[in-house]
């Protein structure tokens, strides 16, 4: 038997995902860590995320995962909800560290689909739907699953994902990843079960609200400005949503160019418009470029301080 989930309170709005900082010994820098959390609480954020792809979860380990959670706590003092981010390549592996972020305060949980070794081939559905329903089991949180098809190769059927939550009552939210009229097709059928986040960096931010997504999943260099579309789309002021969402679009084309982008640069967006600097990177795919830089300082120029 499934354990009710604790309640996080209504999940909606933006929430930034936290980059990750290294310094020069390669190790996650505490300064800038801390800066985002602050600028997350001071520019109204209604929770915070870590541990995804803008957090290059995938180079972090086992402790450093561990180290964010912990920091993401101290730092917002309880103020905002945490949703963790759980990968893991078996059952096990993903229940004993949703369990550890759960003791350490996450309020929801966001489970990604286990990885494929290279050159192998994707599961039937099943298997990834009675991987996430053992995952969940008796877990003391409200959960989520990362549904991103075109993005992860797999993912669960509208009809699954309503078999899924019926199975396990602490599923309860649902993390897309895809474009509008996706999302829209899902909501339409899951909507009535559970809050619906999309993400890709805000791309599409006033169709995902108007197909009902609750919110978005983004990164912090202009999660502010989205903060700022979300609460005027939903105080009816649809003019004032749609020209500051004009404002910000082409920063947010920018940095979607693809994940490598979005570490490089929209990373060095948010620091520059937090007031530091990225000076260290790890394992970097992309280095910057000299037209890229100019191009990221002027889309932080515009785009103004971070809280």
């Amino acid at each position: 038997m499934t354990a009710p989930a604790r309640t996080p309170g209504a999940i909606a709005g933006i929430y930034p995902i936290l980059y990750a900082f290294f310094d020069r010994d390669n190790r996650l820098d505490r300064a800038p860590m801390r800066r985002q959390v602050e600028a997350a609480v001071r520019g109204g954020a209604p929770g915070i995320a870590v541990l995804g792809l803008a957090t290059e979860v995938n180079k972090l380990s086992r402790t450093e995962r561990e180290q964010i959670i912990d920091w993401a706590q101290e730092d917002s003092g309880g103020a905002l909800p945490l949703a963790v981010t759980v990968s893991g390549a078996t059952v096990a592996a993903q229940r004993e560290f949703a369990q550890h972020a759960v003791e350490r305060g996450a309020a929801w949980l966001i489970l990604q689909p286990p990885a494929r070794a290279p050159g192998e081939s994707a599961q039937p559905e099943s298997f990834y739907f009675d991987f996430f329903a053992e995952v969940m089991a008796g877990l003391d949180a409200t959960v989520g699953i990362q549904n991103a098809p075109e993005y992860l190769g797999v993912g669960l059927s509208p009809g699954s994902l309503r078999a899924l939550a019926a199975q396990c009552p602490n599923f309860r939210v649902l993390k897309g990843e895809g474009p509008a009229i996706t999302i829209a097709e899902t909501i339409a059928q899951i909507g009535d079960l559970m809050p619906v986040l999309n993400g890709r960096g805000g791309m599409e931010l006033l169709d995902n609200l108007r197909a009902g997504c609750a919110g978005m999943i983004v990164a912090p260099d202009c999660f502010d400005w989205q903060q700022q579309i979300y609460k005027a789309f939903r105080s009816g002021d649809i003019e004032r949503a749609q020209a500051l969402y004009q404002q910000v679009l082409p920063a947010i084309v920018f940095v979607m160019q693809s994940l490598d982008t979005l570490i490089c640069y929209g990373k060095r967006i948010a620091a520059w418009r937090m007031g530091i600097d990225v000076e260290y990177d790890r394992d970097a795919k992309l280095a910057p470029g000299a037209f890229g830089l100019e191009a990221a300082r002027r889309f932080a120029r515009q785009l103004g301080p971070l809280a």
